[in-house]
Formats: C-alpha cells, structure tokens, sequence
C-alpha cells in the first residue's frame, strides 16, 4: 500500500508539473504572440517613417530654390517695366540699351522656364481665386461677368503650386 501511496503521490505531483508546465508555455505563447504583434507594429511604423521620410525628400527636391525663385521675380518684374519704355525708334541711345535689357531679360526667362517657372495665363479667362488675387474691379457690360481684364502684376506658378498669385482687375457687371 505504501507502493501506492507513492505512486498516487508520484503521479499527483506529476499532474501538477504538467498543469504548471502547460501554463508556463501557455504564458510563453502569449508572450511570444504579444512580442510578435509588436515587431510587426514597429516593422509598419518603420515602413510608414521611411515613406514619409521620401516624400519629404521628394517634396523637398521639388520645391528647391523657391525662396529663390521667389526674390528672382522682382528682377523679372523689372526687366519687364524696363522693355515696356520701348519706342519704335531704334536709333536712339535708350532703345539700343533697351535692345541689351531684352536680351538679358530672355535668357533670364527662359532659365525660370527650364527651372519650371511657368507664368499664369490670367487675361480674358475667369477669375481663379486660387491662383489670382483681385485688387480691383470693373464694370464693362462688353465683357463676361468675372473676367479678368487687365493683369496689374504677373503670378508665377513653381512646379504646379502658386509661387505668386496674379494681381488683376476683374469684370464686375452691376445689373441694371
């Protein structure tokens, strides 16, 4: 009897070594499942910096030389009122250094071009607040109703965003 006493007692505690033993690999799969789950949050964190990081970059790229370009419009706004002194007599002083403002002016432009500066198309098209800034308006019954007739300064556009908004007048017709 006393075998059995042993054996019972054997076997009991053995029970209890596999109950313990289960719940600690339980406990140790829940462990690693937890441990998992976190690596791949972390891992999808990581993805989604590193893609953020790249946009940045490429927005960065993109947009380099703004403040730039940006200063560079008042020269071009300049060179501009400077030609617009133009006569049609070529034989004078002025219109010969005129001729050298022009050249000058071109080869300025077309590097903003290349640099992808694009002007605003604003005259006779409709008012764009998005792209255009109204400083006055107009009545002229001839014309369309939120038309753009006169552009008192040029926008620019960089790559696709408003580098300055157009200043224009706009047709306002009052109705009668």
């Amino acid at each position: 009897m006393e075998e059995n006493n042993e054996g019972l007692k054997s076997e009991k505690h053995s029970k209890k070594e596999n109950k313990k033993n289960n719940a600690e690999v339980l406990k140790l799969i829940e462990e690693k499942n937890s441990l998992n789950d976190k690596l791949l949050r972390v891992s999808a964190e990581m993805q989604n910096m590193k893609k953020r990081y790249e946009d940045e970059i490429s927005r960065i790229y993109k947009y380099d030389g703004e403040s730039f370009i940006k200063k560079s419009l008042v020269i071009l706004d300049n060179f501009e009122r400077a030609i617009s002194m133009d006569d049609d007599n070529l034989e004078d002083e002025v219109s010969k250094f005129l001729n050298g403002f022009k050249l000058i002016y071109n080869d300025f432009k077309k590097i903003l071009d290349d640099s992808g500066v694009k002007e605003i198309d604003a005259l006779n098209k409709l008012f764009d607040p998005n792209m255009m800034e109204a400083v006055l308006t107009e009545n002229d019954n001839t014309k369309e109703n939120g038309v753009v007739t006169c552009v008192m300064q040029k926008g620019y556009l960089y790559n696709d965003k408003v580098l300055r908004p157009a200043m224009v007048k706009v047709n306002e017709r009052v109705s009668e």
